[in-house]
């Protein structure tokens, strides 16, 4: 096992991040080992930053999960090949391209008068929490950076908060902003990626990523989630509207569900959809809520199903996107669940 000390180092060599104002520009490298042979490496995005979005006591979106992530990468041995995401602030303009401006004003407005709440929904907050998620969003982006440009073959991005539930005008579900609905947007804003496959095995139906995309034929969102489950959205028939017609799949899965139906929807479904949609760019919405033993949920994935899982998604990024490929932390609430999934996920990432 590498030592935490080696981590510690890796991570210090970071800017000092602050709290008020400071920006952070660019990726920077880390050398690759000599065995590597040329091969890209994967990125990292994981800041002691992300600690400081404090939903409160006893919240299972936790603090801690950024420690259990953490000691996942420092399990891997991988510390020395990975290519270091630095974070930054995402701005305004960064954060518009999916979420309207009086709904950022007033995310700003409410953390800064002490809300411990959103008002837009159940979505908790500490004093912290809005320079954090700008933060998030903005590290991602400089992931988008790295992988577009050939910096890095994918990009493992373990931001807090969460995502995935973010509606354009509302926050939910833990989640702020859409880190990876704008980090589509952004790909396709900046780099003129035309079309972007999205794949959420989280145990819960990535809502606001789909509220965001359901009219967009630019956009494939894939989810497999637990069903009936929180936040109740995620049929089967919903499958897009308008230029989106065709371009969401939604897979509502019986609690206990696992390998057998998940991986064999990725295996399947999405490689015949993605030889179809020919994607420029491949994201997952990485929820390892869906293990086996989370509090909450009731699916039972197993570490070497992730693994799985995510290889299937480096052969469709292969195949269709040049490899680009990048993942994004969404849920996963026992810390030591995903402890073993995260380190399944990096592995398998940075086996190619």
């Amino acid at each position: 096992m590498a030592a935490r000390r080696d981590v510690v180092k890796w991570l210090c060599s970071l800017p000092a991040p602050g709290l008020c104002g400071a920006t952070f520009l660019g990726t920077s490298m880390i050398a690759n080992p000599a065995g590597a042979a040329g091969r890209k490496p994967t990125a990292l995005l994981l800041d002691p930053l992300y600690k400081q979005h404090d939903p409160g006591r006893g919240h299972p979106e936790q603090p801690a999960r950024y420690d259990a992530v953490m000691r996942a990468i420092e399990a891997t041995q991988l510390l020395p090949q990975l290519y270091r995401v630095e974070i930054r602030v995402a701005n305004e303009d960064e954060i518009a391209l999916v979420h309207g401006r009086e709904y950022i004003a007033k995310v700003m407005r409410e953390i800064a008068a002490g809300a411990h709440e959103l008002s837009t929904g159940d979505t908790n907050v500490g004093p912290h929490s809005y320079d954090v998620a700008v933060r998030a969003v903005g590290g991602l982006l400089n992931a988008v950076d790295a992988v577009v440009a050939g910096h890095a073959a994918n990009a493992f991005c373990a931001v807090r908060p969460p995502g995935h539930h973010a509606r354009p005008n509302q926050g939910m579900g833990f989640c702020i902003f859409n880190n990876i609905a704008i980090a589509t947007r952004y790909a396709q804003h900046k780099h003129g990626i035309s079309k972007v496959m999205i794949a959420d095995w989280d145990v819960h139906h990535g809502n606001g990523t789909q509220d965001t995309f359901y009219n967009d034929g630019s956009v494939f969102f894939m989810s497999t989630h637990q069903s009936p489950w929180y936040p109740g959205t995620g049929s089967a028939a919903e499958t897009g509207e308008g230029k989106g017609q065709g371009c969401t799949l939604n897979f509502p899965f019986p609690a206990g569900s696992g390998r057998t139906e998940i991986v064999g929807v990725f295996r399947e479904t999405l490689r015949r959809a993605a030889d179809e949609f020919k994607p420029e760019l491949v994201m997952i919405s990485a929820g390892f809520d869906s293990r086996n033993g989370d509090p909450l949920g009731r699916f039972t994935l197993a570490d070497a199903d992730f693994a799985e899982l995510t290889k299937i998604m480096l052969e469709i990024a292969g195949k269709h996107a040049g490899g680009r490929l990048l993942s994004v932390l969404e849920g996963g609430y026992s810390l030591s669940g995903l402890e073993a999934a995260a380190g399944a996920h990096v592995r398998a990432l940075a086996a190619l």
